[in-house]
């Protein structure tokens, strides 16, 4: 068989692979729909608490200007870092790897034509269809009744950088939670590193407090992949990134995802030269 006949029927195995795997894993995520509706819901709950605490921050005084900041624009930005973390968030990715690292269920991956990742990458595109098959309601009422907060809709160009960026902090999110994962080739515990990684994706992805407020002492944070996860999405749609700015922005978050993809390719390639397993 010739290359050029060949090469399409890959194409087409491989496409089918892929919509098998995405079609398997929201089947899953489906059979247990009444735990994951409850838990989706509940993780809008601490939107109130933010809200008071930011008013509490401000002193009821709604043109307090801090860091650049008024009350309507601080919770404005904390919905849309909650909108974009919803994207960028991998609960149990990093430790599911690790785990099968462990266990010796990792092989599954090395003695069938599967690749790991791009099978987990899948997994995790059906997570988040479920996830906002389910949340876009409450996601809607929650924006409308925060309406009042924002300052109005951007330009078609900076809601499509918003967009894309949103889209990017999930390929973002992912590389970073599965090479941790992958590190267990060598270091058959990353809790630790997970945690430490959890600790500082909060405060350096602007999921705490907007990196305005760090960048005064922590000025390498504008240059970490952790902004992309929340801070970014968040600031180009309420126009703190300038529209002349965004195709850098644009290409700088696109820039991480090829590293981080080398960087898990290279990791999964030697940590599989030196895994060995036994029995089973």
């Amino acid at each position: 068989m010739s290359v050029a006949t060949s090469t399409p029927d890959r194409l087409r195995s491989a496409v089918r692979l892929k919509w098998l795997i995405l079609k398997t894993a929201i089947e899953e995520r489906l059979a247990y729909r009444g735990d994951f509706v409850f838990s989706t819901l509940i993780r809008f709950l601490p939107v109130v608490t933010q809200v008071f605490l930011w008013r509490a921050i401000f002193s009821n005084d709604a043109e307090k200007l801090i860091r650049g900041f008024r009350y309507s624009e601080m919770i404005a930005y904390y919905l849309l870092v909650m909108l974009a973390r919803a994207f960028s968030s991998m609960p149990g990715l990093a430790n599911g790897i690790a785990g099968s690292v462990a266990d010796g269920s990792i092989r599954k991956y090395l003695i069938q034509p599967v690749d790991m990742l791009d099978h987990l990458f899948w997994h995790r595109v059906a997570h988040k269809l479920v996830y906002y098959a389910i949340a876009i309601g409450p996601f809607s009422l929650v924006f409308w009744l925060c309406r009042s907060y924002f300052p109005g809709w951007p330009d078609w160009t900076v809601i499509w950088c918003f967009v894309a960026s949103l889209l990017m902090s999930f390929a973002i999110g992912f590389l970073i939670e599965a090479w941790i994962g992958l590190i267990a080739f060598w270091f058959l515990e990353v809790s630790s590193l997970i945690f430490i990684y959890m600790m500082l994706s909060y405060f350096l992805s602007g999921h705490m407090i907007p990196l305005e407020y760090l960048s005064e002492w922590l000025p390498f944070v504008e240059y970490l992949p952790f902004r992309y996860l929340a801070y970014t999405p968040a600031a180009i749609f309420l126009g703190r990134i300038p529209e002349h700015r965004l195709p850098v922005e644009m290409m700088t978050q696109f820039s991480w995802i090829v590293g981080l993809f080398v960087l898990n390719r290279i990791t999964f390639a030697r940590g599989v030269r030196r895994y060995s397993s036994f029995g089973g």
